[in-house]
């Protein structure tokens, strides 16, 4: 199965440097530099950390979440409601699909617009993934 890499342009090293793609064969791989040594790390395992990250932040507040997506879509039916969940449900299911299919160049520039940017060692390992403000802990639906 054929990914593609989620963040493109948006993964920078420790010291803030912006990490390129390259592919070694068909895998697509971030390239960080260390020392003058390009190494190549494949994007699925960086990906699949950020997301994990991502999804461990969207936790606990399903409810807030699901209530918010259908004021932004102009929906507030019970149909809307049971399709919104049961992809709060599913979502590693949506990971997956969206490893598969990437995210588009439009939306990835509009995250490094707002401020996302993960940060990964030369090892692979992200270390942090700086995002726009999000849910407040204090459930208040502020921003």
């Amino acid at each position: 199965m054929a990914y593609k890499p989620l963040f493109e342009g948006l993964i920078y090293d420790e010291v803030d440097n912006p990490v390129s793609v390259s592919y070694v064969g068909s895998d697509p791989c971030y390239v960080v530099m260390d020392g003058g040594f390009h190494r190549h790390i494949p994007t699925e395992g960086v990906d699949r950390q950020v997301l994990s990250q991502i999804k461990d932040g969207l936790d606990g507040h399903e409810d807030l979440i699901l209530e918010q997506t259908m004021k932004m879509i102009g929906q507030n039916d019970i149909f809307t409601k049971a399709i919104i969940a049961n992809q709060l449900k599913n979502i590693d299911q949506q990971i997956d699909q969206l490893l598969e299919s990437g995210f588009p160049e439009d939306g990835r520039t509009y995250m490094g617009m707002v401020g996302f940017k993960v940060i990964i060692n030369f090892h692979g390992d992200v270390v942090r993934v700086d995002q726009p403000s999000g849910i407040s802990d204090d459930d208040s639906g502020d921003y």
